[in-house]
């Protein structure tokens, strides 16, 4: 079950709830009792193992330039 970060705007307490996807944008009053909470936005991390083998980064473009005049010397 997922886990959603609130912050309480009272005590500034930051706490997590599991709930499901389907109740994501439900309030949710803090551990002390308050109500006055927003929802963070977190960070997501995926992580795993592949049994391929990891493909390598493409080739870098090198050259090319840009700016005001397309990589050509201004002057």
């Amino acid at each position: 079950m997922p886990h959603y970060e609130f912050r309480c705007r009272t005590c500034d307490d930051t706490f997590e709830v599991s709930r499901p996807m389907a109740e994501s944008s439900a309030p949710a009053d803090c551990p002390a009792g308050h109500a006055d909470t927003v929802k963070l936005l977190s960070a997501v991390a995926v992580g795993g193992t592949s049994s391929a083998a990891a493909a390598p980064a493409p080739a870098r473009a090198m050259g090319g330039g840009g700016g005001c005049c397309g990589g050509g010397g201004c002057g």
